[in-house]
């Protein structure tokens, strides 16, 4: 038996360079060579299919995460990491090094830390790296956005679990913890999402969970709303990915977050196409992280506008079935109408017509994407009806939509 790999990788303890394994040594090898394999005619990390990708992992499997390498008469070991936690930067000055410093101190150990640089002109990087913490850092040279810088780094990482979070969100040390014991708790599950207090007011929810209005409206549940009132741990129709975790089989199975949004609402687009193949998210309560929430954009900024209104708009389009995207639409068309008044009072009209403007005219990638999302649907048009929220004095509250496991 002959098997030869070439391995880059940046952490300490890992292997670099060319391993070439031969004879029985090659017994002790574990991977099998497809985990190693990316290309655009296999987009995902082995030869099997995504259904059979997304069986639970068993016992026996999570006993044998612990691989070995045998080079020779001497065996290196190289221990996988269960998650990968990724960070994407742009200028986010000291909130980075202060995110990053909170992942020191997670009581969670088997976890890598990946930041993706978008090109920052600020000393973000720099304050990270004077932590001395381990870190793979990208520096990308310019700014691709939120989704393709997460996608990025998703296809580089080695963990069974992908966590994703923003530079303004900083973890509680059982954070990590919490995660995997939710994966544990609920097996069925291929996505989880965190708590988020309000960074400057801890007794303030930040979020609990994003809910898909019928109006084409996304929000983050129990937004503003004081802590004491956090909802049980239950089904969400879509993490918030400030800061969530995905099976990473999932999430290389559905494409990962569309890069065409650039940033805001591919969470929720992520969420709604794993909704329609038939998967589950579980918000968390005990796993929490304080966020500030736009801190480095600005809430109300053009840019955050522009790309939030327009991705709302793609996202309804993408993936509602067509029935409920007829029967909504004279509803999402009064909120669009309803919204340019805020937008007048706001001072950021010029943006939001923009963004309707953009939206409804959909590239033709866009066109694509929803043809082929709801072609392979595998929820039906009464499931997915049924996980979005319909009551208008919910959103005007910011309402959570936690539903019981079932």
């Amino acid at each position: 038996m002959r098997v030869e790999i070439g391995l880059r990788v940046d952490m300490i303890g890992d292997v670099a360079g060319g391993v070439r394994i031969e004879g029985r040594a090659a017994r002790k090898f574990r991977f099998h060579r497809s985990h190693l394999q990316r290309s655009a005619s296999r987009p995902y990390p082995c030869s099997r299919r995504p259904s059979q990708l997304l069986r639970r992992e068993t016992g026996a499997q999570l006993a044998k995460r612990r691989r070995y390498l045998a080079i020779g008469r001497d065996a290196l070991e190289v221990a996988l990491p269960r998650l990968s936690v990724i960070v994407v930067n742009f200028n986010a000055g000291a909130r980075l090094a202060r995110c990053v410093e909170r992942l020191s101190l997670q009581t969670f150990k088997d976890f890598e830390l990946l930041i993706v640089d978008n090109g920052s002109s600020d000393d973000s990087i720099d304050r990270a790296r004077a932590l001395q913490v381990p870190v793979v850092i990208d520096l990308v040279g310019a700014n691709l956005g939120f989704a393709a810088a997460n996608n990025r780094a998703a296809k580089r990482a080695k963990g069974e679990w992908l966590v994703f979070l923003n530079p303004d969100a900083y973890a509680e040390p059982e954070w990590l913890a919490e995660l995997v014991a939710g994966a544990g708790r609920y097996p069925w599950a291929d996505a989880f999402g965190s708590t988020q207090l309000n960074a400057d007011d801890p007794s303030r929810i930040d979020g609990a969970g994003d809910v898909f209005h019928a109006l084409g409206v996304a929000y983050r549940g129990c937004f503003g709303w004081p802590a004491k009132k956090l909802p049980p741990e239950g089904e969400c129709f879509s993490p918030c990915a400030a800061a969530a975790m995905y099976r990473r089989a999932t999430f290389e199975a559905l494409g990962g977050f569309d890069e065409r949004f650039f940033c805001y609402a591919e969470d929720v687009d992520l969420g709604f196409r794993l909704r329609l193949s038939g998967g589950r998210a579980v918000q968390l309560r005990g796993a929490r992280v304080l966020h500030e929430g736009s801190g480095v954009a600005g809430r109300h900024s053009a840019f955050t506008v522009y790309h939030g209104h327009r991705n709302r708009i793609w996202t309804a389009y993408k993936n509602l079935p067509a029935e409920l995207y007829l029967a909504t639409l004279p509803l999402r068309l009064l909120t669009d109408l309803a919204l340019v008044f805020r937008a007048v009072a706001g001072g950021y009209v010029g943006p939001y017509l923009k963004a309707l403007a953009d939206g409804y005219a959909a590239p033709r990638g866009i066109i694509d994407a929803r043809r082929e999302i709801q072609k392979a649907r595998r929820a039906s048009v009464g499931e997915i009806a049924a996980a979005i929220q319909w009551s208008p004095a919910k959103l005007a509250r910011r309402a959570p939509d936690i539903r019981p496991i079932r």
